[in-house]
């Protein structure tokens, strides 16, 4: 009996095909499995796919005093934002202007060749800004796609001087092809609960180097529906509102914890999903003890100051939350 296989599996095994680390192999195979018609005609293949996934997914990531992952970057802060660019658009002078982080910034292409972290601060909070090695139309490192996939948020970079089409259409296929755009397409997550779709936004350096019409042409040209911010580190416009964008479009808020009888800590904020109740702050500050969690007052939006709150009562940024433990 034929197979009958569709595009959508032909589309997924190109990808298994060019996938170059066992995350985008196993995220590959898991799509072959899903879109694959189901009858007999394929049983043996099923089979095959099966088998290939369940070594993969056993294989250990590296062994002791093997292979260390360069790609992989600890995250920190109240979220990880990658940088996605071509070579010399700006990411490193972007990490250089923001944060302490030891980048080198080049006039020439791949100056950076691993991840380098630097930390943001908006406000009260730090968020992690990673810069990452250039991509090009026929070139991105080996790994490159799991740090995009394990961040909170991609930052799409655009020279805003350069060929702006050009740049526009190897990211987008970048994104596009490994599924690592957040779309209608692509959801967050995988039917085996793998991560997929990111959240993007759209950062245009070198705004002073910009011929007329080039913000607009990048906008029409990168053509989805994410927030758009042109920046120039020279000058620097648009560097004092990236670390409230970035912290808006993580989606998550602010909270402050206040011991019985002692003022808040105004400080040193936890950092939680938009939508978090009480009870998430609770679990956020320890696991086991959140079990003991039996009432909280609050201070903030929507309550009068030190009102006594059910714990799935829903936090607003800014709120003050006072814990009582049973």
């Amino acid at each position: 009996m034929p197979a009958n296989l569709t595009p959508a599996y032909y589309a997924a095994e190109e990808r298994f095909r060019g996938a170059q680390t066992n995350e985008e192999k196993i995220l590959a195979l898991e799509e072959m499995l899903a879109v694959m018609p189901k009858h007999k005609g394929t049983d043996g293949l099923k089979a095959d796919l099966r088998r290939k996934l369940s070594k993969l997914k056993e294989a250990p990531t590296a062994k002791k005093g093997g292979h260390v992952d360069i790609f992989h970057v600890p995250r920190s802060g109240a979220g990880q934002v990658v940088l996605l660019g071509m070579p010399n658009t700006g990411k490193s002078s972007i990490l250089a202007a923001l944060t302490k982080a030891k980048v080198v910034v080049a006039d020439f292409p791949f100056a950076t060749q691993v991840p380098v972290p630097g930390m943001v601060r908006y406000e009260d909070v730090q968020i992690q800004l990673v810069d990452m090695p250039p991509i090009t139309a026929d070139y991105s490192a080996p790994g490159q796609v799991g740090t995009y996939r394990n961040g909170d948020l991609i930052a799409v970079v655009i020279d805003l001087s350069q060929d702006i089409e050009e740049q526009c259409l190897v990211l987008l296929d970048f994104l596009e092809s490994r599924r690592l755009l957040l779309d209608e397409k692509t959801p967050a997550v995988d039917g085996a609960g793998n991560a997929l779709g990111k959240k993007a936004v759209c950062l245009c350096t070198k705004a002073d180097l910009a011929p007329d019409g080039a913000f607009e042409l990048a906008r029409k040209s990168f053509d989805k529906p994410i927030e758009y911010l042109q920046l120039s580190t020279q000058t620097g416009a648009g560097l004092d509102t990236l670390g409230e964008l970035l912290f808006r479009q993580l989606n998550i808020l602010r909270v402050y914890a206040k011991p019985p009888g002692k003022p808040a800590d105004l400080n040193d904020p936890f950092t939680l999903p938009i939508g978090s109740t009480v009870q998430d702050m609770a679990r956020a500050i320890h696991r086991e003890l959140a079990q003991k969690l039996k009432s909280a007052r609050m201070w903030g939006t929507g309550v009068y100051d030190g009102q006594s709150v059910h714990l799935t009562h829903v936090l607003h940024d800014k709120d003050i939350v006072e814990l009582h433990f049973g």
